[in-house]
């Protein structure tokens, strides 16, 4: 079974499920095909985050494919160049990219294909092109004077005869074509057929990558000035020493038990402890208030997600985060006990013992003119512009995989034209205060959105969820989780239940701003919950009647041995497919 965001990307995995492959190798052909099919969302220059379970395993395994800042990516030297905020368009804020590197290496360990058949796919529909989604044509459409005026290379590719393309129109890109041609041509200098050879050839084809035409032609293209949001104009401080140095790595999950479940997520350097965190504020409370289509139950559940980001923004990120406090019971009451009948519009961090937390500039808005889009996620009134990727997939065999590829949009920073892409914005996460685990410092990661969901029972997966959507991530995952769990929803029916989340949260993404107790509706909420949402202090905003959240998941009923997958409707471009 496959689900993901783009229906092409969820055909091919299950092309290579049909031939024989496993969960790995259709996982690795269907993010590559991500790359080109949904350009806006995700693209090779960007970074990943997937946590996955083999069938053989006790637990599950987190894939991390974040790269850190580069070595010349100093607070002084943003701050030399005039910044207050790290920028969310530009080469500024590029971190070393991390994905294709973390997909070779699940595929040289897990995966049974060759790289050359695992990348046909993306290869052919580069080369001989493939439909361009609405979202992907309204993105060029936004940023179309942009690329005139300033990113000329972009509008080169995107705009190749000084039009905006049309939804459906067949788009091509031979450059990252070649790219992707140039890793597997790396792969032929390895003649040995068995298993080492087929791990060498595919440690060859990330050499490539690390040390080839991508990491020189890169760092020699964004070391000219070019403009960042902001609307200044700088030069990017990546090297190819930088690209070199990266290495994609395994980490351990962190987990929570949950009414009967396991849900397992990355680490701090991520979102995904908030998400535990709200599980564990909401697990002793009754039935009803779990609820999100209730008015006490959304209102409830809004009201433990303000303090599981709170501390997400004061205590996360790349550094020595104390998870056993933060996610331990007696801490988790404390917090629940801040929970009232009124709606919050405060930032309440918790109190670690002998630390203070870290309290980010709270800017309700920000007076600086936009270049570049940041982050294209949901907006203040709710409408989704599209952010990210995700996948899941579940193999005859029982592995497992749950990922959350992202970062280099097409609207990110200018294009490479040598490579048909552009480097992803990831260090707009960081911050220009020293001293937090999520500020700017060299060789770190900034802490991510990205957070896919691994959920076992009696240590067994059970399904494999996620969602895009930047800081609505785990939001939109957290109200599918209750429904099935608490609720007893089918897949399909929690992913279509009416959405909400909170906006009440510094904003991950340029410009960073919040809205105090702020909270936006799917309209189907009903007037009544929305209403009685906004008695009780929130700030609602209405987005519509389909157009919150873009959930998909895919699993195996532990009774019956049956697999199954759900894909989000909203858009029309999510699919979920097996057999």
């Amino acid at each position: 079974m496959t689900a993901s965001t783009h229906w092409i990307a969820t055909a091919t995995a299950q092309g290579v499920l049909e031939r024989g492959g496993n969960a790995f190798d259709a996982a690795v052909a269907a993010a590559f095909v991500l790359h080109v099919v949904e350009p806006h969302l995700n693209g090779p220059g960007g970074d990943l985050v997937a946590i996955f379970q083999t069938a053989d395993a006790a637990a599950p395994t987190v894939l991390m494919g974040q790269g850190p800042a580069p070595a010349g990516a100093t607070i002084e030297h943003y701050r030399g160049e005039g910044l207050e905020l790290t920028p969310g368009a530009g080469g500024l804020a590029a971190a070393v990219p991390g994905a294709v590197d973390a997909w070779l290496l699940l595929l040289r360990d897990h995966g049974t294909w060759e790289l050359s058949d695992v990348l046909a796919y993306a290869i052919g529909y580069a080369r001989d092109g493939h439909p361009l989604v609405a979202g992907a044509a309204a993105t060029i459409a936004r940023v179309a004077d942009l690329f005139r005026e300033d990113w000329t290379t972009s509008a080169d590719l995107w705009t190749p005869d000084g039009e905006i393309p049309a939804p459906g129109r067949i788009v091509r890109n031979p450059a990252y074509a070649a790219v992707l041609d140039s890793l597997v041509h790396a792969t032929c200098t390895v003649r040995d057929d068995g298993p080492v050879g087929r791990a060498a050839r595919i440690d060859a084809a990330r050499r490539e990558w690390k040390t080839g035409i991508v990491a020189h032609e890169a760092a020699a293209f964004l070391a000219q000035p070019h403009r960042h949001s902001g609307g200044g104009l700088h030069a990017a401080v990546i090297t190819a020493d930088d690209f070199a140095a990266f290495e994609a790595g395994y980490e351990p999950a962190v987990s929570r038990e949950f009414r009967g479940r396991t849900i397992a997520k990355a680490g701090a350097w991520t979102q995904g402890p908030a998400l535990l965190q709200t599980l564990g504020m909401l697990e002793p409370l009754d039935d009803g208030l779990l609820d999100p289509s209730q008015e006490a139950g959304a209102h409830t559940i809004l009201e433990a997600q303000k303090l599981a980001y709170a501390d997400r923004d004061a205590w996360f990120g790349d550094d020595d985060v104390d998870l056993d406090v933060l996610l331990s019971a007696d801490y988790l009451d404390e917090r629940r006990s801040l929970i009232t009948a009124a709606a919050s519009g405060e930032y309440r961090p918790g109190t670690l013992p002998g630390r203070t937390p870290f309290r980010p500039p709270l800017r309700t808005g920000y007076d600086a003119p936009a270049v570049g889009t940041g982050e294209p996620t949901v907006s203040k009134t709710g409408e989704t512009k599209g952010d990210t990727c995700h996948l899941d997939v579940i193999d005859r065999w029982g592995n497992v995989v749950s990922a959350t590829p992202s970062g280099g949009w097409l609207q990110s920073s200018p294009t490479i034209p040598a490579l048909g892409f552009c480097l992803g914005t990831r260090l707009q996460m960081t911050w220009l205060e020293p001293g937090h685990p999520s500020s700017l410092v060299p060789g770190r990661r900034p802490r991510t959105t990205l957070t896919p969901t691994l959920v076992l029972r009696d240590g067994a997966p059970e399904f494999a969820i996620g969602s895009p959507g930047g800081d609505q991530q785990d939001q939109w995952q957290l109200l599918a989780l209750l429904r099935m769990i608490v609720g007893g929803f089918a897949p399909q029916q929690a992913i279509d239940a009416p959405a909400l989340h909170t906006t009440s949260m510094p904003e991950s993404f340029w410009p960073r701003t919040w809205t105090p107790a702020g909270a936006v509706v799917e309209n189907r909420l009903g007037d009544a919950v929305i209403e009685g949402l906004e008695r009780r202090g929130h700030r609602v905003t209405r987005a519509g009647q389909w157009a919150l959240g873009r959930v998909s998941a895919a699993g195996r009923d532990p009774g019956t041995g049956v697999l199954w997958a759900a894909a989000n409707p909203r858009g029309m471009q999510g699919y979920a497919a097996g057999r």
